[in-house]
């Protein structure tokens, strides 16, 4: 995983138990069918890489990790390592590895928002938005929180989703729509989970 923007590490799984000299190998990285970088006989050249990575590949050769700088959106999918051995004149395949790249960015905080005017009155109902923006991957869920002295109720309700069509990042909104609450102070907040790894965003409570 790597942040947007950020650089991404990504390994080559190579453990080079025979202390081989990397002036003797050849190192190839590619996604799909772009050259992501390569490295010959310990020269690193660039007479095929794929223009997405011109300037943006950095290998380390005591880790056998490729450094992606400014990693963005485009650039998730599965990468594939292979290195060969000079071996009597003619290369050998000696390793090959893969991994998958997953771009994270943060959401803004979950904010809570009135749709009505005015405060509003018992036997009128609560009209609330819940909104977070500027994030990456698609959040799995919405979830509104309502406290009353000790009693919590969740509530699950519909997530609008939409996706800008240029930096690819999410932007989410949910509605809730509850009588006013009576006698009681409550406590309503917002919940957004990103998924089981990247844990929970929450928005100030609106107290009612």
């Amino acid at each position: 995983k790597s942040f947007l923007n950020h650089t991404a590490y990504l390994s080559c799984y190579f453990l080079n138990s025979q202390k081989t000299d990397i002036k003797d190998l050849i190192i190839f990285w590619q996604k799909d069918v772009e050259v992501v970088h390569e490295v010959y006989y310990g020269q690193e050249k660039h007479d095929n890489l794929s223009p997405n990575y011109i300037n943006r590949t950095k290998m380390d050769m005591d880790k056998w990790t490729l450094q992606l700088l400014n990693a963005g959106i485009v650039d998730e999918g599965q990468y594939k390592c292979i290195i060969q051995h000079r071996d009597k004149g003619s290369p050998k395949v000696i390793h090959k590895s893969e991994c998958l790249l997953h771009i994270i960015a943060n959401y803004s905080q979950p904010e809570i928002a009135q749709l009505h005017t005015g405060e509003p009155k018992p036997n009128e109902n609560l009209n609330l938005s819940c909104s977070s923006s500027g994030g990456y991957p698609e959040p799995r869920q919405m979830i509104w929180l309502i406290s009353r002295e000790n009693i919590t109720d969740r509530s699950i309700r519909h997530m609008d989703v939409s996706q800008d069509a240029v930096t690819k990042l999410y932007n989410v909104t949910s509605k809730l729509n509850i009588p006013v609450p009576t006698n009681t102070l409550t406590n309503i907040s917002c919940l957004l989970h990103l998924g089981e790894q990247l844990g929970s965003l929450v928005s100030v409570p609106l107290v009612i």
